[in-house]
């Protein structure tokens, strides 16, 4: 039967119900805070991106999960909410900054990406036949235009550029958390200690290099902005964001 909320209205993704609710996005942001908490912050000199790794069982292969993914050399994604529908969205956003590159001989801006996933996502809240994206994104990337930028992308294809941001299971206590720490010069070293401290505050079992994923991105030096390729002559543009590795992260941790 129908939703005592929703009705018959329940049902349909393409109808508004009579209070002007889509209510089949709602359920997909229920999906979401169903999912592991993730985060991102953004510093005076970069950006953190983290999250929990959790697999169902001992017997999978974690080393074969990957929450935090590498779009582009200057863009990076964490998801909490439905697994397959981010690699959908993941394949559909490195695919348009390859084609970007292709154009204008450059990656995209941040914000240029973030819209083009959001459309994405939007056109999947009024098509007849399929059902709204079922995860919430953080974005995290530099460009020369903006900077460091930090977004959040919802099922609905709204999006918001964020100081600092919490999606998934704990997200309400892990924005209170934020806002209580975070401030306008807080250092990328400084932001990275803040993200595994948020994580901690909800976490559920032991805290170690492999049930956390944290991403980075950094601002480059003038110096490196003055060198256009990588050695061997590629023509690529250097790397500002990254995944840390396991033995970076647990460094971070014995701290």
């Amino acid at each position: 039967m129908a939703s005592a909320e929703g009705g018959a209205y329940s049902y349909s993704l393409t109808v508004f119900s009579p209070s002007g609710k889509l209510v089949q996005i709602e359920h997909a942001l229920a999906a979401v805070s169903q999912g592991t908490t993730s985060l991102g912050i953004k510093a005076s000199n970069g950006i953190v991106i983290a999250t929990e790794k959790k697999s169902s069982s001992i017997l999978i292969d974690d080393s074969m999960i990957e929450k935090v993914a590498v779009v582009c050399p200057n863009i990076g994604i964490v998801y909490s909410g439905m697994g397959p529908d981010f690699r959908v969205l993941i394949a559909r956003a490195r695919k348009s900054a390859q084609a970007y590159w292709k154009v204008y001989g450059e990656y995209p801006p941040t914000k240029v990406l973030t819209q083009e996933i959001a459309t994405v996502m939007q056109e999947a809240t009024q098509s007849g036949g399929v059902r709204p994206f079922g995860v919430s994104l953080l974005v995290a990337g530099w460009d020369i235009h903006r900077g460091p930028s930090l977004y959040q992308v919802d099922p609905s294809g709204s999006f918001w550029a964020w100081k600092a941001s919490a999606i998934g299971k704990n997200m309400v206590n892990a924005k209170t958390f934020l806002e209580k720490r975070y401030n306008d010069d807080i250092s990328l070293e400084d932001a990275i200690h803040t993200a595994l401290l948020t994580l901690k505050e909800g976490f559920e079992g032991q805290m170690t290099e492999k049930t956390i994923e944290i991403g980075v991105v950094t601002v480059p030096s003038v110096e490196e902005l003055q060198v256009e390729t990588l050695g061997g002559g590629t023509g690529r543009p250097r790397p500002t964001f990254r995944k840390l590795s396991e033995e970076e992260v647990k460094d971070y941790l014995a701290l």
